[in-house]
Formats: structure tokens, sequence, C-alpha cells
């Protein structure tokens, strides 16, 4: 059963919330939006949030991802659409997201550093709990995606206009 949104956080504790969106900001600025948006729906499916899974398909469309490759990507493993890259940067995020369960092994992190650098491996990880937060946030407070507060600006306008 769907339960209505708990509260607002951006109500809340918009300072916060703000520092959140800097962050992601910031990340957002060294990590390469493709990867980024495959890290962001893989952690967010691992965690059934709802509003991301919404939001990231949304954005990763818009940025020309294909979405066979989205709807591949809970089987990323087997599927030839992905570089080594991205497998490697997927299986670091199902063990950051799933850390109980793996305590982020050795092996994800070699494989890492075949394709990163040190330092992109930082932002790789900054990315994952980044998108981690997001998830619990949105589930906690039962946040549900609206696509018209996200839009680029004119298409927010042409959603306002009269008909």
């Amino acid at each position: 059963m769907l339960e209505p949104p708990r509260f607002s956080l951006t109500d809340v504790n918009p300072e916060a919330y703000r520092h959140l969106l800097q962050l992601e900001a910031l990340i957002a600025r060294h990590v390469e939006p493709t990867l980024f948006h495959l890290i962001k729906l893989r952690a967010s499916q691992i965690n059934g949030c709802a509003f991301c899974l919404q939001m990231h398909t949304d954005q990763a469309l818009r940025h020309g991802e294909r979405p066979e490759r989205m709807t591949a990507l809970d089987a990323w493993e087997e599927s030839p659409l992905y570089t080594d890259k991205e497998r490697a940067a997927l299986r670091w995020t199902e063990e950051l997201t799933l850390i109980s369960d793996s305590g982020a092994s050795r092996e994800a992190f070699d494989e890492l550093k075949e394709h990163f650098s040190e330092e992109e491996i930082g932002w790789l990880i900054f990315a994952v709990v980044q998108i981690n937060s997001w998830n619990r946030i949105a589930i906690s407070s039962r946040s549900q995606y609206d696509p018209a507060m996200y839009a680029p600006a004119g298409a927010k306008q042409k959603a306002t206009e009269p008909a």
C-alpha cells in the first residue's frame, strides 16, 4: 500500500538539505555523468527507493542513456551492455550499498584500481554514499517523485501555462 508522504525534509531541515544538494553538485563535477546515473540507479534498485528510481531514470534518459541499459542494470554482470570500467563501479556500488554483507571486499577494490585513479575512487565512494543517503531520506520520509519539480526551467513554464 502506498503511504502518503510523512513530511517534507526540505521544510524540516532546509540547511542540511541545502548542504546535501551542494555535495551532490560537487560529486557531479568529478564523476562522469553516465557512470553517476548508473551508480544512482543501481543503489536505488538495491534499496528499493521508488523516488530515486523514477528521478534518476528520468535524468538518465534526458542525458541520453539508452533504455535497454537501464532495463538490464539489475543483471549488469551478465549483460554485454556495460564496459569493464562500468562493471567495476557497479560492483563497488553494490559492495558499499550492502557493506554489512561484503565489507567492501579487496577483490572489488582491486578491480576498481584497474580503471580508476585513487582520486577517482574517492569520488566514486562519495557518489555511492550520497545516493544511499538520498535513498534513506526518500524512503523514510515517503517522498513521492514529481517530474514537474525537476523539469528544466522551460519545461516547467510550459507545464504551468494554460492549455
